[in-house]
């Protein structure tokens, strides 16, 4: 009797695991479709902005958004601004040639942060000033790890619920009766 039990549990375990598993990974977050210009692009002239455009509406809240040239300085001026699925800044005329990267951090739909960069190479000097030199941390984040909670941690709470939930029910729920 007990055999079977502990098979049952077993087999009940593996087939929630393998059900979360097979579900894929949910990404609720905001994922950039396009920028202005676009990642990688070779541009002869200075655009007035530079934007990121993503697949949702972002919250207004503490969006940040630098371009940093081969320099090392910044040539964004002012302040980010977000409209819709899009945030932007403003540039105006660019400096040397070579490679310029546009950094952004905006926060998603679900509250969650989303951060990434998008480059874009320019192929004749421009007569423009530039700011400051940029913050390394604000320059350097070359991806879009969000520091969300890793995906095992719910899959791990989640075997445990479902072997926990049917321990119960398997042993729980009986009461021996006094005869």
């Amino acid at each position: 009797m007990r055999a079977k039990l502990l098979a049952g549990v077993l087999t009940g375990l593996l087939v929630a695991g393998f059900s979360l598993l097979s579900g894929g990974v949910a990404n609720a977050h905001s994922a950039p479709l396009s920028s202005s210009p676009e990642n990688g692009a070779q541009i002869d002239a200075s655009p007035a902005r530079v934007s990121v455009t993503f697949n949702e509406d972002l919250q207004p809240n503490f969006p940040s958004m630098t371009v940093t040239g081969p320099d090392g300085n910044l040539w964004s001026k002012g302040q980010p601004l977000i409209e819709g699925p899009t945030v932007s800044i403003e540039v105006g005329e660019l400096g040397p040639v070579g490679e310029y990267k546009i950094a952004y951090r905006v926060t998603s739909a679900d509250g969650h942060p989303v951060q990434g960069t998008r480059t874009f190479t320019l192929t004749k000097a421009g007569n423009g000033t530039p700011g400051a030199k940029a913050n390394a941390n604000a320059s350097s984040s070359g991806g879009s790890d969000d520091g969300g909670v890793p995906l095992w941690v719910f899959i791990a709470g989640a075997v445990v619920l479902f072997g926990g939930g049917l321990a119960f029910a398997l042993f729980g729920g009986r009461r021996k009766s006094k005869n």
